[in-house]
């Protein structure tokens, strides 16, 4: 069913992309390049490097215009041995940061309510009303991930407001930033550039619904770019909002940066607002990969390189079989616990995706 617009692909890229990551990464960054300008830099080459993949997939998406993701183009243009592993990779890793990501979401449920008990019972329950909430319907998912990105963006946007509103310093004031990068500065910046790479990744979530999308060949185009321009945007706030608050010593080296933060403009008793945070940020995100993830394996079993019976779809346009699937999968991860070691092995097929991506392009 075509009945998805701009706003939801929107939507769906800020959903996707915007996670906890950019809450941690800024103190990962500020260990390697403690000068304003550097530092500051390195985010717009993040955004420079998002904005040329998503220029190129939204060709391919308009070229063919087939939900399924990286795994349709690849196969298109490379034959269907690239496109097994591509999809297969594509699939199971998606499925994983669901899992991921829904059990963050317990430790911080947990965390700011003590009585709830099990982060993996939580993680279940949030698997299951996403699941529940794409089984009704295109149409359905579609207003959900709508309303969880807004909620998302509003969120971040008053948690800058209060950073400066209530920090005291400059963002660019040098102060205390006298401690030198380790090694070179373009070593320190590839470096930094990594994380930044890695917070950016999700731009290309709306690629997975082409064929839901009404009029895909202006409306995935435009989702796209506007989605990369809207979570620069965003980030860049936070990275200077941050700095209105603290310096970029204070929070190099800590893998919570927000943390150090919050700690700052309302000590001990604004952990809970931060965790409140966190869980709002990442609703959205649970809600983005459980709508990615059938349609991986539903466009697979289309061209035969996954069970026929995940062709299924139901009246509401939702690929129903392959939804239950991919949802019975993250919750094994989820019991299990064994998703960050099967992510980890996948590491390599996760660059392999974009790359022979972008091949295909050209084939």
């Amino acid at each position: 069913l075509a009945v998805l617009g701009v706003g939801f692909g929107l939507a769906v890229t800020i959903g996707n992309a915007i996670g906890a990551g950019i809450l941690r990464t800024p103190g990962v960054i500020a260990e390697h390049l403690q000068t304003f300008g550097p530092y500051i830099a390195v985010w717009i080459v993040g955004a420079i490097y998002a904005l040329l993949g998503a220029n190129a997939l939204a060709e391919l998406a308009t070229l063919v215009p087939l939900s399924g993701g990286q795994t349709v183009f690849v196969r298109r243009g490379l034959g269907d041995y690239a496109g097994f592993v591509v999809g297969w990779s594509d699939w199971i890793s998606t499925c994983g940061t669901t899992a991921a990501v829904a059990i963050v979401v317990g430790e911080y449920t947990v965390s700011l309510f003590p009585a709830a008990h099990s982060q993996q019972l939580i993680a279940l329950i949030v698997v299951a009303a996403f699941t529940i909430v794409q089984w009704l319907g295109v149409r359905v998912g579609g207003t959900v991930q709508n309303v969880t990105s807004m909620i998302k963006a509003v969120a971040l946007l008053g948690f800058i407001v209060a950073c400066f509103l209530l920090g005291t310093r400059s963002p660019a004031d040098h102060t205390a930033l006298i401690i030198e990068p380790e090694g070179t500065m373009l070593l320190a910046f590839i470096v930094a550039l990594q994380s930044v790479i890695y917070t950016y990744d999700g731009w290309s979530a709306v690629v997975y619904f082409s064929e839901e999308v009404k009029d895909h060949g202006r409306n995935i185009p435009r989702s796209m770019i506007s989605g990369v321009l809207a979570i620069t945007a965003i980030y860049l706030l936070i990275n200077l909002a941050f700095l209105a608050v603290v310096s970029l010593p204070t929070i190099a080296g800590h893998n919570f940066a927000a943390g150090v933060v919050v700690e700052r403009l309302f000590g001990p008793a604004g952990q809970n607002a931060l965790r409140a945070l966190v869980i709002l940020i990442l609703l959205s995100a649970v809600s983005s990969n459980v709508l990615m993830a059938p349609r991986v394996i539903y466009a697979m079993a289309q061209t035969g390189l996954f069970w026929r019976g995940a062709r299924e779809v139901n009246r509401g346009g939702t690929p129903d079989v392959a939804l239950l699937i991919s949802s019975v999968l993250a919750a094994g991860f989820i019991v299990t616990n064994t998703f960050e070691t099967v992510i980890a092995k996948l590491a390599f097929f996760f660059v392999a995706q974009y790359t022979l991506s972008f091949i295909s392009l050209f084939v």
